[in-house]
């Protein structure tokens, strides 16, 4: 897979902070009795690419739809770039969208669809071709400026489609599970194309998926809903490594869940026994107390496998499956009356361990937190 490096010289340079900021003031939208979205508070930085993520029915798609215009909000109010948005329909908010869909007119060139915008905003000739072959360089398609839309595949599509929604140079880019519908190859090659792309520009972006591999690859910060309810928001890693509680632990990304009771606390350090009676140390966020039953999350990529006694921390256990993946094995463990997840890199100095194999599963407190 080649991943594209756009041509710097032919890109505007990005300039501090002259994408749109955006902000959610308490924001709800009820249908009936049902409420999709719940009291958001939520303000986006000028230049960020922030991700709505969230299972079906978390309410992101409708958070998106509201900031487009498309719904307008029960209460609250959507400002962007400090203008209230609450009743200014779509076609007069200066943004881009690229949609699932993609709703590129079939009728239309390539070049055509990427007039559209342009013409509805009476942008003159010689500025509306400099502004059109400047779009598609970004994205590597100028060569099929001829072709319509029945003639590209499907990656071709989904790169018409983001030029159109960016040739005006909007300071608010808005997207809905816009690489969905790409097959897995193309969607991680697009990801990363799509980052590229961000760094150059000033836009804002916005994006919904419920894929988590996809929003910690691209964002700058992350929005986890549930139900209508912003439930955390952060960093990629800031929220992989620190979920708030078992939803977003387990939504973003896989994870193994260890059921225990505190036997000792040492600063943000706790001691924990298992059901079956095994030790453990694991960190904590503070609030924790000698007594307590708590939860804590151990990531798949944090157990360390050993058949040899190991200094740290550890539980015995049995491999139920092995599978290879490409890159990494991936096993499945029964310990201490749990099931566990284990991935490890594929190298040359791994050690392989095959189903029934008895091991050790090492766990370092750091990696082991309490939720």
């Amino acid at each position: 897979m080649t991943f594209w490096r756009p041509r710097r010289a032919l890109l505007p340079a990005r300039t501090q902070d002259s994408g749109a900021p955006v902000e959610f003031h308490r924001v709800s939208k009820s249908y009936g009795t049902s409420k999709a979205v719940d009291d958001i508070d939520l303000a986006i930085a000028p230049g960020e690419f922030l991700t709505l993520l969230g299972p079906s029915g978390s309410g992101k798609t409708t958070l998106l739809m509201l900031l487009a215009g498309f719904e307008r909000p029960t209460s609250g109010t959507i400002r962007v770039a400090g203008r209230d948005l609450n009743r200014v329909p779509p076609n007069r908010r200066d943004q881009g969208i690229v949609f699932q869909s993609y709703a590129l007119f079939p009728h239309m060139t390539v070049q055509e669809n990427l007039a559209y915008p342009l013409d509805a905003r009476g942008i003159s000739a010689p500025q509306k071709a400099t502004l059109i072959a400047s779009a598609l360089d970004r994205v590597r398609m100028s060569h099929l400026a001829e072709r319509y839309p029945a003639q590209l595949s499907g990656g071709q599509q989904q790169r018409i489609a983001l030029a159109r929604a960016i040739v005006f140079n909007p300071p608010l880019l808005l997207m809905d599970e816009s690489l969905s519908a790409l097959d897995r190859t193309l969607r991680e090659e697009m990801q990363v194309e799509l980052k590229i792309l961000h760094e150059t520009l000033a836009t804002t972006i916005v994006y919904v998926t419920h894929d988590q591999r996809e929003a910690l690859t691209m964002s700058d910060r992350i929005a986890v809903l549930r139900g209508g309810k912003l439930v955390q928001v952060g960093a990629p890693k800031a929220v992989y490594d620190n979920p708030i509680d078992s939803f977003v632990a387990g939504f973003v990304g896989e994870c193994n869940f260890i059921d225990a009771t505190v036997s000792q606390v040492s600063g943000a350090q706790a001691t924990i026994i298992t059901a079956g009676g095994f030790e453990l140390l694991a960190t904590h966020r503070g609030g924790v107390n000698r007594g307590d039953a708590v939860r804590a999350i151990l990531r798949p990529e944090a157990l360390e496998l050993s058949p040899a006694d190991n200094s740290l921390p550890f539980l015995v256990g049995k491999i139920t499956r092995a599978i290879f993946v490409g890159g990494s094995f991936r096993y499945w463990l029964q310990a201490d009356g749990m099931e566990l997840c284990c991935n490890q890199p594929a190298t040359a100095r791994t050690q392989i361990f095959t189903a029934g194999q008895r091991i050790k599963i090492a766990i370092s407190p750091l990696d082991l937190r309490i939720l």
